[in-house]
């Protein structure tokens, strides 16, 4: 059974389609991969600076609400 040419070309930009979708999905997953490492970078340092400055979680204990050396 041979397809018609119009199967053929709708068959053709199809694959076309596909493909420019899977480059496409390969580019964005490589990127969510580093968002994922930024971010678990970023939440690390979070947890690094909550440490250096005593944040206990309350309002008026972190670094910005300390009165200056010079008060």
């Amino acid at each position: 059974m041979s397809e018609s040419p119009d199967a053929d070309q709708r068959l053709t930009a199809l694959e076309i389609k596909i493909s420019y979708l899977e480059d496409l999905t390969d580019t964005l997953n490589g990127l969510v991969a580093r968002q994922q490492t930024q971010i678990e970078w970023l939440a690390r340092e979070l947890l690094q600076l909550r440490r250096q400055g005593g944040d206990s979680g309350t309002p008026g204990s972190g670094l910005l609400d300390e009165r200056p050396p010079h008060y």
